[in-house]
């Protein structure tokens, strides 16, 4: 976020969709400070802190093109039909706004209240479709990423501000090509996979991941 902040243009109203504050989280879920001096809406289907207003994201009670820049960090795996959710994402949105989505992938089950979903990049560029221009990434290991990152618009996001989204982008997506995450030494996981002949690594799925296919 302090990326996105940094690199590219932040149309008001911001809305922030999933933006209750878990406890023990706050100082890393504040995202306002990263926007000072814009009109700044955190949303959610529960009151809390962080919380300005309660919306659906299935049914977003707001007009269409009135949202400036949309927000939605590690929401979209609790969203029961997340399709319908970029969908509304996408009339919310105005023409020259933005939408930026994460979600994880590798993360263990979390139930705020219910976690119904996981996501791949092309899982990603599949919900970003009716956007005009997209651009979707991941961080952590290529074969099995910690968290997939989108960015949207119904316009083309100008060129330059993306040229220095993405010098920032990579630099910061390279501390996460481990698992073990940022500021880390490539991990033993790393290693093994290097130098261990795949069919011994397709056993080893085959046992931790029964019933599973690649």
């Amino acid at each position: 976020m302090e990326i996105v902040a940094a690199t590219l243009p932040a149309l008001e109203p911001i809305y922030e969709f999933g933006a209750f504050q878990v406890p023990g989280q706050e100082h890393v879920a504040e995202l306002r400070p990263l926007f000072p001096g814009k009109h700044y809406i955190g949303s959610d289907m529960r009151e809390g802190k962080g919380v300005d207003v309660l919306l659906d994201l299935h049914d977003i009670d707001l007009p269409n093109e009135t949202a400036g820049t949309v927000i939605s960090l590690d929401t979209l795996e609790h969203v029961e039909d997340p399709r319908r959710a970029v969908t509304e994402l996408h009339r919310i949105v105005k023409p020259e706004g933005i939408v930026l989505i994460v979600s994880v992938m590798k993360f263990p089950i979390h139930e705020y209240p219910y976690d119904y979903w996981r996501f791949t990049p092309k899982a990603f560029e599949s919900l970003l479709k009716p956007f005009a221009f997209s651009f979707v990434d991941f961080a952590g290991d290529s074969d099995f990423p910690h968290a997939v990152i989108g960015i949207a618009s119904k316009q083309t996001i100008a060129e330059e501000s993306m040229t220095a989204f993405r010098a920032r982008f990579e630099v910061w997506k390279r501390r996460w090509q481990n698992e073990d995450g940022p500021h880390t030494r490539k991990g033993w996981r790393y290693w093994a996979k290097m130098f261990t002949p795949p069919i011994a690594l397709n056993v080893y799925r085959a046992v931790r991941y029964p019933g599973s296919r690649r």
